[in-house]
């Protein structure tokens, strides 16, 4: 009975042994790349920042397997401790197999034929950090490795930002940022402001001026209401308020569009109020967006922005879930939050505003629908750039200057090109790089 329980402790530590090294590294080759999936692919420093990654947690893997062998010679194993360190072993796999996961669903969608669509928003999201570095030389570190966009089966799109802790890969933490796009979302660029507004998530974390906006935004509501209630929840909100303002900026009045489609749901959702949630109730967030619109000298868009939004759902006002604080208060505090977070300086950038760091002029929007009309020919100009491409989907699509179908493919399209030019250019394809 003893020899037999030796023998099962000894195959056990000999088979978790085995299974240890087995998620220490990818290679595109691991994760069914092909030759013609290679202009799609991310880069070999996104493998290699993965590699690396998952080259530290390895090192904890074999310190664990290290400690349970040697305890496989000489005197007889004793059981409870075999077991004991053995967990500690499968607790190290455990992270290896969680972190090398994530990369592998992320770099093998590389291989499908999503393959191009998600090429063409990691060009976008590339584009809204130069949009930044060409208008504010220095405020972002450089080089730094670029988004990667994944498709999940969610049912809206979502960021997790550089160096966060991700629960996923149990506290590890996430050594660029990705996007995640929704399947059926990914081939249709006129919805892609929602995209606009995770990449500024990314951008206000890079920036480094979370804190800052926070509480200059709480110093300003409560200024302006009294309330610590309303003080807080406001601030709460921050991080959304400036992913959605900074998408504004990025995309203009289409991006407002985009985020209306993406908000406007029957009244039962849209007049909810979630207290600890740090999204906006959406009947407000609109309302902020059409405010940004006429602070960007877009006066007729974002009357058109308020008065559909209104016709929606004011008339199911009494209906409402929103604290009536909340509504009393709104017209008053809306303009002074937009200020704060768009028009004010901060230290974070160099004394210059939000507003200042990603410029958008009147100018931009002629550009933008000057291409929604290219669109009706099946082409898009060159030297537009590619955030701008996104606005001009979605002007087309509200205007029926094509159909869909049409401008889904010359978009994306466009946007390949666009990234496979970038990608013989050095360091483009790699990094963000001033």
């Amino acid at each position: 009975m003893a020899d037999a329980l030796q023998q099962f402790l000894r195959a056990k530590v000999q088979s978790i042994t085995f299974r240890a090294g087995r998620l220490s590294r990818l290679t595109p080759q691991d994760v069914g790349i092909r030759p013609r999936d290679v202009p799609y692919a991310p880069s070999a420093a996104h493998f290699a920042a993965a590699n690396a990654r998952l080259g530290e947690i390895d090192r904890g893997v074999r310190k664990a397997v290290a400690r349970l062998n040697g305890r496989l010679h000489g005197a007889p194993l004793q059981a409870h401790e075999v077991l004991e360190r053995n967990a500690l072993v499968e607790r190290e796999i455990d992270r290896a197999r969680r972190a090398y996961g994530l990369f592998f669903d992320v770099f093998s969608q590389r291989g499908t034929r999503f393959a191009p669509a998600l090429a063409a928003c990691d060009v976008i999201a590339v584009d809204c950090f130069q949009a930044v570095r060409r208008a504010s030389p220095g405020l972002l570190s450089s080089p730094m490795l670029k988004p990667i966009t994944y498709l999940e089966h969610s049912f809206s799109p979502a960021t997790f930002r550089r160096g966060v802790l991700l629960r996923r890969l149990l506290g590890e933490r996430n050594p660029f940022p990705l996007i995640r796009v929704p399947y059926e979302r990914v081939e249709a660029p006129w919805g892609m402001g929602v995209i606009l507004h995770e990449i500024g998530h990314n951008l206000q974390a890079d920036l480094g001026i979370w804190q800052e906006t926070q509480a200059a935004l709480q110093r300003r509501v409560l200024g302006v209401t009294g309330n610590p209630w309303l003080t807080r929840l406001w601030g709460r909100w921050h991080k959304e308020i400036f992913a959605d303002l900074i998408a504004c900026l990025l995309g203009g009045p289409a991006s407002v569009h985009s985020m209306k489609d993406f908000l406007a749901y029957p009244p039962s959702r849209v007049l909810t109020f979630h207290p600890l949630s740090a999204h906006p109730t959406p009947y407000l967030r609109v309302l902020i967006q059409a405010e940004m619109l006429r602070r960007m000298d877009f006066p007729r868009q974002a009357r058109d922005v308020r008065d559909n939004w209104y016709r929606l759902y004011r008339a199911r006002l009494p209906g409402a879930r929103i604290p009536d604080v909340l509504l009393r208060t709104a017209a008053r505090v809306i303009p002074h939050v937009v200020d704060e977070i768009a028009y004010q300086p901060r230290r974070g950038l160099a004394q210059r505003a939000l507003a200042d760091v990603v410029p958008f002029w009147p100018s931009d929007q002629e550009r933008i629908l000057r291409a929604a009309e290219s669109l009706a020919r099946g082409q898009l100009p060159s030297g537009l750039p590619p955030r701008y491409v996104v606005s001009a989907s979605r002007e087309a699509l509200e205007r029926r200057l094509a159909p869909p179908e049409q401008i889904s493919r010359t978009v994306l399209n466009h946007l390949v090109r666009l990234g496979t030019r970038d990608a013989r250019m050095p360091g483009v394809s790699v990094t963000l790089a001033a």
